[in-house]
């Protein structure tokens, strides 16, 4: 559930969109998704972040019981994407008073989305500034590509806070009670992916701060064993596996090539394989399929050959381990055509300008279906995965 008082002094006014089925139209979400939005109240109040168009009337509502009468003299901008920056305008307006404070590139993309005259309300902030509220003071760190170019996180420096924008983020409602590892890791391969070297830079900043408490956009309030959540993301960071296992990606069109993924399956357990996941691209959620890949530390990929190429669920898979810098990895690939197999080169020719990853040879050829010789080409296939 929602922690709304954070401390004292600080309280989430955020809400969870619960009936929302795909994030960003594209990511697809089991139990809705949380915006989070904070007030800091003392001398000078801050609002920390707006929140999403589907839930302002409800952002507002907490916004003035936070307030509880006075008024807040500045808007911290984390991050102008419109999950959490599209009420700027509204608020701009109804607190004519009201400073923004941003660093130059915010300020830039904010006239992308807002006719705003600001030039007297702006407070342009730059790495390691302060903004004294009183008792507090909000320390600016600057997280460019995390997963945009103005993205910066704040840390307060009394209570010792994060607000870490959308870094240790995770998909889902706030009024749903899940673990959060799984939903975290699906949503940062998806979203923070590809920026695994920013996010390594932002990490080594925040290894010189004191942090007690970590304040998402999306997602709970960290408080408890903190090294956990940022182990984590120095593992998905730097592309190393998360554990040990096999991830068996299948894109199967009548079954045919399903049956021997299955089959490879057994034959790993057998051969001492502890974890084997099997992802059927043609039915399974493509972004838990890419967020899979990324979590083990090997991958056969078992494909039907398509149109001179390879069938389209797979195309699509590789296209996304591509996109989001898939490395260090160890690949075996099984193809299958009737009369003209080409799944296996295209796969490979996919996965061309991916660091560190080796592809075992040969690639494995079913041609319609598997007979006892690829059954043993994929015991040796095995025998390689595993050494």
């Amino acid at each position: 559930m929602k922690e709304v008082n954070i401390s004292k002094d600080i309280i989430n006014i955020g809400a969870s969109d619960n009936n929302l089925k795909i994030f960003e139209n594209q990511y697809v979400l089991k139990n809705g998704m949380s915006y989070n939005s904070y007030v800091i109240k003392d001398e000078k109040n801050v609002i920390m972040d707006t929140i999403d168009e589907a839930v302002t009337d409800e952002w507002l509502k907490n916004l003035d019981k936070a307030l509880d009468g006075d008024k807040p003299d500045y808007l911290v901008v984390s991050h102008m994407e419109p999950d959490h920056a599209y009420n700027i305008g509204l608020i701009a307006e109804k607190y004519p008073e009201m400073k923004i404070v941003g660093n130059q590139f915010t300020f830039n993309i904010l006239s992308n989305f807002f006719d705003l005259d600001i030039s007297n309300r702006k407070v342009l902030v730059k790495e390691g500034d302060v903004l004294d509220l009183g008792k507090h003071k909000l320390q600016f760190f600057m997280a460019p590509m995390v997963h945009w170019p103005e993205a910066m996180v704040s840390y307060e420096q009394t209570e010792k806070m994060l607000f870490a924008a959308d870094a240790f983020g995770k998909f889902g409602s706030l009024d749903v009670e899940e673990d959060w590892l799984d939903e975290a890791r699906r949503y940062y391969i998806g979203i923070v992916g590809k920026y695994g070297m920013q996010v390594q830079a932002l990490l080594n900043k925040a290894a010189t701060l004191d942090i007690k408490t970590i304040c998402p956009l999306h997602g709970p309030v960290l408080k408890e064993n903190l090294r956990y959540y940022i182990d984590k993301y120095k593992t998905w960071s730097s592309y190393e596996p998360e554990e040990d296992g096999v991830l068996i990606a299948c894109s199967s069109i009548y079954g045919n090539t399903l049956n021997a993924a299955e089959k490879m399956a057994d034959i790993l357990k057998e051969q001492g394989e502890k974890t084997v996941v099997i992802r059927n691209l043609t039915k399974d959620d493509w972004a838990e399929c890419v967020a899979d890949a990324f979590k083990y530390s090997k991958l056969v990929l078992a494909s039907s050959s398509y149109n001179a190429g390879v069938f389209p669920p797979m195309e699509h898979f590789l296209g996304r381990l591509k996109e989001r810098n898939y490395q260090k990895r160890k690949i075996g690939i099984i193809e299958n055509g009737s009369w003209a197999p080409s799944a296996g080169n295209c796969m490979k020719n996919l996965l061309q300008g991916c660091k560190e990853l080796e592809i075992i040879e040969p690639v494995i050829t079913i041609k319609s279906r598997m007979k006892e010789e690829n059954i043993k080409q994929m015991e040796s296939l095995a025998e390689e995965l595993l050494k």
